[in-house]
């Protein structure tokens, strides 16, 4: 297994973080691993709702199938994905007012047998991508 957190206080508040977060058609802008929804994102941001996503993580394409497990609108996301060779991944987005300003974290986890061979170099790659995008969130949110 590999765990990945990255934390950032952006300068805008939680109200505009989140639609920022949760509109599927700008991911591109910001998201480090994202190339595109095949079908698009989610119809509806809630639990239960699937979508999938094409990535990029170490250099390597993987296709994901996330399945939204939790919720609360304004405040948290939770996805868990199913990848290529037996990966399973999970990603939480928690958006926390602080002031006129927002505190985002997004929590990762990759488990699988493929992740153990890889993990050390997993959890580098996938660290650095988060903290990029929580910056290149934060500049589109001022």
């Amino acid at each position: 297994m590999a765990e990945v957190s990255a934390e950032a206080r952006i300068e805008a508040p939680a109200e505009k973080v989140w639609a920022q977060l949760t509109d599927f058609s700008s991911y591109g802008e910001w998201n480090a691993t994202h190339t595109s929804f095949p079908a698009g994102g989610p119809d509806k941001l809630e639990l239960g709702a699937t979508y999938a996503e094409n990535m990029k993580l170490m250099g390597f394409p993987a296709e994901v199938a996330w399945t939204v497990d939790e919720f609360e609108a304004g405040r948290v996301f939770g996805v868990r994905g199913k990848g290529p060779m037996g990966v399973s991944v999970f990603n939480r987005y928690t958006v926390v007012p602080d002031g006129g300003a927002s505190t985002v974290r997004i929590d990762g986890e990759f488990t699988g047998a493929a992740v153990s061979l890889m993990a050390g170099k997993l959890k580098d790659s996938a660290t650095a991508a988060l903290n990029e995008s929580l910056r290149k969130l934060g500049g589109l949110c001022v």
